[in-house]
């Protein structure tokens, strides 16, 4: 194929002489010939590639950005694909080396709280059985130990009160039960015997009297029952919580104390006071949670005193009332000292379950 530029040439012979005439018009025109062709071809793919561009239009990931200029070698083309899944890996490495790292300082706080739990209970152990042994000192509160020794002798006093009290709720409520029972079987025989007719309706009507005052009985020892319960199971135990808790910190500070004087007496180079400075601060944080529990303990033991006074003064009251007017078979004063406690009786047959309750 003969481009442009062959038509622009003059061609010479051996001699320099220019060829002849018909020679230059015939190969003149072949050149335009072929150039008329290229162009046509020419115009024909470009317009066929700029057709396809339209249709399809240019892909976003398949573009390329060149680097450097026009001309370059292919080693500078960087296809934005690439430069995608590269930045999504950067974000998925960053996000994962902060998870990482998230992890990492969990492990590393949690490893410390178990090196600081085995260290604490290293020392505490070591106080304790040197305590049991006789060889190291204690901390030791008389007056406050000895309210506190108090107190468990009257739990286990009262435990006993309560434990009887239920006993005799069980078997008051047998005997009621009983006696309903019975009165029932004297008011069927009373309608069966007309001869013992009046014999059975006296004695069923005893029976339902006594049933009627036992019930009454049983829901004022119920009452004395629970606030028993509450008194000892709740408000004692809650101050016996604190008192173990004031118990555990006595035995830390004692420890922290007896390790502080062995660093004391040994050597003062510069490990050893680092030591002792570590000491310092531990024997201080111990001793202010020492001292905080003895007085929630002191408090605690002052309230409970006071309100021991008051719950038991209305209770023992209550029961004395309560016993003395059954077994004197005062039904009016029985019924005036529930009214007096503001005890509420429950309807017979309150604690069966209603028919839709009923499988």
């Amino acid at each position: 194929m003969l481009s442009k530029a062959a038509t622009m040439e003059i061609p010479i012979n051996r001699n320099g002489d220019t060829r002849t005439l018909a020679e230059d018009d015939s190969l003149e025109q072949v050149a335009k010939l072929q150039w008329s062709l290229d162009e046509k071809v020419g115009s024909f793919t470009i317009t066929r590639d700029l057709q396809q561009v339209m249709v399809s239009g240019p892909n976003l990931n398949e573009t390329s950005i060149v680097s450097g200029g026009y001309g370059g070698t292919a080693e500078g083309i960087i296809p934005t694909s690439s430069i995608k899944g590269s930045s999504m890996q950067d974000s998925r490495s960053s996000s994962s080396t902060t998870a990482e790292e998230a992890s990492r300082g969990v492990a590393v706080e949690k490893l410390d709280f178990m090196k600081q739990w085995g260290l604490n209970t290293y020392k505490c152990t070591k106080q304790m059985i040197a305590e049991r042994f006789g060889r190291g000192s204690r901390t030791v509160d008389l007056e406050l130990e000895a309210q506190i020794e108090v107190l468990r002798d009257t739990k286990r006093k009262y435990e006993t009160v309560l434990r009887l009290a239920r006993a005799l709720t069980n078997h008051l409520y047998s005997m009621v039960q009983t006696q309903h029972a019975l009165g029932d079987t004297f008011t069927d025989l009373s309608l069966k015997s007309p001869e013992l007719r009046d014999e059975f309706g006296y004695n069923a009507e005893t029976q339902k009297l006594l049933c009627k005052n036992g019930e009454t009985l049983l829901g004022a020892i119920n009452f004395f029952v629970s606030s028993i319960n509450t008194l000892v199971n709740k408000t004692m135990e809650d101050t016996l919580m604190t008192i173990k808790m004031y118990e555990a910190a006595r035995l830390e500070y004692d420890a922290y104390r007896a390790d502080l004087e062995e660093l004391s007496v040994g050597p003062r180079d510069v490990v050893n006071m680092a030591r002792i400075d570590t000491a310092q601060e531990q024997y201080q944080i111990h001793k202010d949670k020492y001292e905080r529990l003895r007085s929630d303990v002191t408090i605690k033991l002052n309230f409970l005193d006071e309100n021991k006074v008051k719950v038991m003064h209305k209770q023992l009251l209550l029961f004395h009332n309560a016993i003395s007017a059954y077994f004197a078979g005062n039904q009016q004063q029985l019924e005036q000292t529930l009214k007096q406690f503001n005890i509420k009786l429950r309807p017979p047959g309150a604690d069966k379950p209603s028919w839709l309750e009923e499988p």
